[in-house]
């Protein structure tokens, strides 16, 4: 892997690797982070979420319509995945019990109105972090899923807007306390019914709408109640206790220490934070957690009642918020069950061991589930050929095996791999194999194998791939749908940015080894596999590459980086590499700054597919990011235009956008973050690192990024030691979750 000179001419080719740089090859960074996340701050940084929270889809400036019915009258692929969490939550909830939103243009807006209507839009158009409260903004909320192929078996209320006499009741409120009145469709969603009465008499609940800060709901409390307001009010402290805490879930945290809440609160004005935090769970905003803490030299418990007493444990108190605490116990029963109950019993050891015939970690995998309940499978591309190995053995005992894959890509990738019509590497195909099904697909049952009386999965294995990006609240939503005596079989590449969405489900598994864990033997093969692989470990090393798989190109600043990416795609990687332009695509750090996403889909854009935007601000052959729910992403490319919305083609399937949503819901793809990339791989990746990213560069991203590439990577190179500084020093930064002491209540120590 070698530098490519800088070059002044058009037709620049990429070089083959030679002399290596100092830092020794490519790196990354940036606004997408590493799925870890920070502590709160006094200003959060905008960035990255290497936690969860700055790569996250760009949304519309201006018109937000709420999630309604389809133009057809039937539930929308969004819709229906809404409503079977709503059905899979009350599930769980009844479970627990047994065992003990649009904004308008706003242009006449002026002063303080304009301000706060300009924070709102710029969180919802992807230009500023929700999470500013932590030192990590958040990555993409959720991968995509795939379109609906058949009716949504899911019968279930869809959600309607607010009423028009609240929303005006609403809008008058705002009106009054100098807010943009076009913020009442979203305050209105977010109160409910009386919305206008619980502004009036606690104004502070403005916080409830994404985008809004807690020195704007001050002012807007000000216009309101005049004297009654200030910084010690209670209703402000519980207000900004529960933001907070929403921030902290945004960047990743189920749950927030008790001195960390307190010190950001502290930070944000709020006099006396530990009566704000008492308040709050008085109020039942948020519940609070003691959970003992096992630290060396602690002794443990002597087994009479009174000696157990006179021991002081270390503990921990942490503050959450509910929905993120029944997620993460649910998760745990759900997993408990699967590890303490004995496995269905579908075929003998012997069978099991004749099925076992793969060499090596494939092998390994099958008997470990052959017993186990709950196992884990860790390694790269290249071994997702064990998974398949493991689903084509169960199915020839007679199990009703199937696999998962968070995005349609994945699905048709690794159905290519069962189907034996492609190995890791080939290209992912629109039909999927039977038995293979996207995560959104299975809970709203639109895809998978559907659900039996009991509400339970209709199966006996499930291979969830990529397991790393599996937030807390999905997670529990597959186990808890799991039928009892059925397997879990998590895979991924534990070196892989984290999920988007509150927790880090996969790495607290891995840590706790409750079960048991196969490591695939595969490594990934050529000058790819052995670059990734060294990053993975912190080294980034120099790599021979006579067929060009690496290219560095270095660059001066951002407006160079823009050139070259652009000159890459193109020209150069389809002369010198023989890959299409429509089959490379662009990784950099976020969406904002001279090199984001913006910056670059525009000139990718006018370089590959002029036009004056007619639909939209799209033409038909444009690349896009189409988002069918908040936080999720699935490639597209632009068909027509007419009366019933947007058209589309995404993963092989016809998706019609209402022209309502476009602005919310569409975007253009040429350029992505390394979260919106993640899970999906394509033949060539140009992955651009400006100067502006070199604080941000952590190792998952730049693992991430470069391994998103099958045959050829380009990297635009413009922090110079930066990246294998990120590589060998800068880790995912830490999130708090209580998942590792939960189980450990309910599982026996491991040895």
């Amino acid at each position: 892997m070698s530098t490519e000179p800088p070059e002044t001419t058009e037709n620049t080719e990429p070089v083959t690797p030679g002399a290596a740089t100092e830092g020794g090859a490519p790196g990354a960074g940036g606004d997408d982070g590493d799925g870890g996340a920070g502590a709160p701050s006094p200003e959060g940084q905008e960035g990255d979420g290497g936690s969860a929270a700055q790569s996250s889809e760009e949304q519309p400036s201006e018109e937000q319509p709420s999630e309604g019915q389809s133009s057809e009258g039937q539930l929308s692929e969004a819709e229906a995945e809404l409503a079977a969490q709503r059905v899979e939550r009350e599930r769980i909830a009844r479970r627990k019990a047994e065992k003990q939103g649009p904004v308008e243009s706003g242009t006449k807006l002026s002063g303080k109105a304009a301000d706060l209507l300009a924070a709102v839009r710029a969180v919802e158009s992807g230009a500023k972090p929700v999470a500013t409260a932590f030192s990590e903004p958040e990555p993409p909320r959720r991968p995509a899923a795939e379109l609906v192929r058949r009716p949504q078996p899911v019968v279930a209320d869809v959600p309607v807007g607010p009423a028009p006499e609240t929303v005006e009741s609403v809008r008058r409120v705002l009106t009054e306390g100098g807010a943009p009145e076009a913020l009442a469709p979203q305050v209105a969603e977010a109160l409910g019914e009386g919305a206008a009465d619980q502004l009036r008499a606690d104004p502070w609940q403005l916080l409830r709408v994404a985008g809004v800060r807690p020195e704007q709901a001050d002012g807007f409390a000000r216009a309101l109640l005049g004297a009654e307001c200030g910084p010690d009010d209670e209703r402000r402290g519980r207000a900004v206790t529960v933001w907070l805490l929403e921030q902290a879930a945004v960047a990743g945290h189920t749950a927030l220490e008790m001195p960390t809440l307190t010190t950001a609160l502290a930070q944000r004005g709020v006099p006396d934070a530990d009566t704000a935090v008492q308040n709050t769970l008085a109020e039942g905003e948020a519940l609070v957690f003691q959970d003992a803490l096992d630290e060396p030299g602690t002794p443990a418990p002597r087994g009479d009642d009174e000696a157990e007493e006179d021991d002081e444990r270390p503990v921990r108190v942490l503050v959450g918020l509910e929905r993120y605490a029944l997620a993460e116990e649910s998760l745990a029963d759900g997993l408990a069950r699967l590890i303490n109950s004995a496995p269905k019993q579908d075929g003998s050891a012997e069978e099991w061991e004749r099925a076992a015939t793969a060499a090596g970690s494939a092998a390994d995998l099958i008997r470990a589930v052959a017993s186990h309940g709950l196992v884990l499978h860790t390694g790269g591309q290249a071994s997702l050929a064990e998974p398949a190995a493991l689903v084509h053995a169960a199915r020839a005992l007679g199990l009703r095996a199937w696999a998962a894959t968070h995005t349609p890509a994945g699905r048709g990738r690794f159905s290519a791999l069962l189907s034996g019509s492609g190995g890791p590497g080939a290209p992912a195909r629109p039909e999927s194999a039977p038995g293979v099904a996207t995560v959104a697909g299975l809970l709203s049952g639109a895809e998978g194998p559907g659900r039996d009386a009991d509400g339970a999965f209709d199966l006996d294995l499930l291979v969830l791939l990529d397991a790393p990006q599996l937030d807390v609240e999905t997670a529990a939503l597959l186990t808890e749908s799991l039928p009892d005596g059925a397997r879990l079989v998590l895979a991924g590449d534990p070196a892989v940015l984290w999920s988007a969405g509150p927790g880090r489900v996969f790495a607290d598994l891995l840590a706790a080894r409750i079960c048991p864990q196969i490591a695939s033997r595969r490594p990934d093969p050529g000058p790819l596999g052995e670059l990734v692989s060294g990053i993975g470990i912190g080294e980034l090393n120099q790599v021979e590459a006579p067929g060009k798989e690496v290219v560095i190109v270095p660059v001066r600043d951002a407006g160079e980086a823009v050139h070259r990416t652009v000159q890459l795609v193109a020209d150069s990687v389809p002369r010198a590499i023989g890959i299409p332009a429509e089959e490379t695509q662009v990784i950099t750090p976020g969406h904002g700054g001279a090199a984001g996403t913006r910056v670059l889909n525009a000139a990718l854009k006018e370089r590959l597919n002029p036009g004056p935007g007619r639909f939209g601000g799209f033409d038909p052959g444009d690349r896009v990011a189409y988002s069918p729910a908040p936080g999720r992403m699935v490639p597209g490319q632009v068909v027509k235009a007419d009366a019933e919305g947007l058209h589309l083609s995404c993963a092989g399937e016809a998706v019609v956008v209402p022209k309502e949503r476009v602005e919310q819901s569409v975007r253009h793809g040429w350029a992505l973050t390394a979260h919106q990339a993640a899970g999906a791989r394509w033949p060539a990746v140009v992955v651009v690192l400006p100067g502006d990213a070199a604080q941000t560069l952590n190792r998952p991203w730049v693992y991430t990024a470069f391994s998103r590439a099958d045959r050829h990577l380009s990297v635009v190179h413009g922090v110079e030691k930066a990246l294998p500084r990120a590589v060998a020093e800068v880790l995912a930064k830490p999130r708090t979750t209580r998942l590792p002491v939960l189980l450990g209540t309910q599982l026996p120590t491991p040895s």
